[in-house]
C-alpha cells in the first residue's frame, strides 16, 4: 500500500477535466480497463463526502454503497441490523458491491464508497482490487467519534467502547487498500486533492 504524497501537478486524462488538471500523463493501464476508484475506511472517515467530490472533479459516476442498500431494501442500514442481523446484511452489502463491479467492468467509470465494514469480507476486497483501485481514507480515531457523536443511524457506533474496539480491529482490513490517504480535517478538498497525487492517472 502506498500513501499519497502531495503534488500539485497531478492530473488525469480519462473523461477529466483537462482544463483544471493539464497533464500529459496517461490513466494507468488498471484503471483503463476496470475504471474504478473504491473508497474503504472506517465509519466517520468521509468516504460519502470525499467521494462524492472526487466524482466531480474526475467527471465519474459516484455511488454510495450504503444509499443503494437503503434505497433498494425501502428501509435504513440500521433497520437492517436490527431486522435481520449483521450475517444478513453483509450478503446484500456484497450483493449490492457485485452490481458496481459489474457497471464497471461494463466501462461506466465511478467512484463507489464502500460502507465501513465491506472491505473486511475477503470477496468483497478481491472484487474491488481486481476490478478498479483502492483507497483507504485514514481518519483518526478523535476526529471519528467527533463526527459520529451525535449521529443515530451507525448501528455500531452507539456504543463508544465498541467503536474503539472496532477502529483498533479492522485497521489491518484497510491496510490491504492499494493506497492509504491520511484525513487531515474536515475539508474534503484535501482528499481529493491527495487522491489525484497518486500515481493513477
Amino acid at each position: 500500500m502506498e500513501t499519497a504524497a502531495a503534488n500539485p501537478l497531478a492530473c488525469y486524462h480519462y473523461h477529466f477535466r483537462a482544463a483544471r488538471w493539464p497533464c500529459s500523463a496517461r490513466m494507468i493501464l488498471k484503471l483503463k480497463r476496470t475504471p474504478a476508484i473504491y473508497l474503504v475506511g472506517f465509519m466517520g472517515s468521509g468516504k460519502s463526502t470525499v467521494g462524492r467530490a472526487l466524482a466531480d472533479e474526475l467527471g465519474w459516476h459516484f455511488s454510495d454503497l450504503d444509499e443503494e442498500i437503503e434505497h433498494r431494501e425501502g428501509m435504513s442500514i440500521m433497520s437492517l441490523f436490527e431486522s435481520l442481523g449483521e450475517p444478513a446484511f453483509r450478503e446484500i452489502e456484497t450483493t449490492a458491491l457485485r452490481e458496481r463491479v459489474h457497471a464497471v467492468q461494463g466501462g461506466r467509470p465511478q467512484v463507489v464508497s464502500l460502507g465501513g465494514g465491506a472491505f473486511l469480507a475477503e470477496e468483497n476486497r478481491e472484487m474491488a482490487t481486481n476490478n478498479g483501485v483502492t483507497v483507504w481514507l485514514d481518519c483518526d480515531l478523535a476526529m471519528i467519534e467527533r463526527r459520529v457523536s451525535a449521529q443515530t443511524h451507525r448501528p455500531l457506533a452507539r456504543d463508544l467502547e465498541q467503536l474503539r474496539e472496532l477502529f483498533a480491529a479492522r485497521r489491518s482490513c484497510y491496510e490491504c487498500a492499494d493506497f492509504r490517504v491520511e484525513v487531515l480535517d474536515d475539508d474534503a478538498r484535501g482528499a481529493v486533492a491527495q487522491i489525484l497525487a497518486l500515481p493513477l492517472f
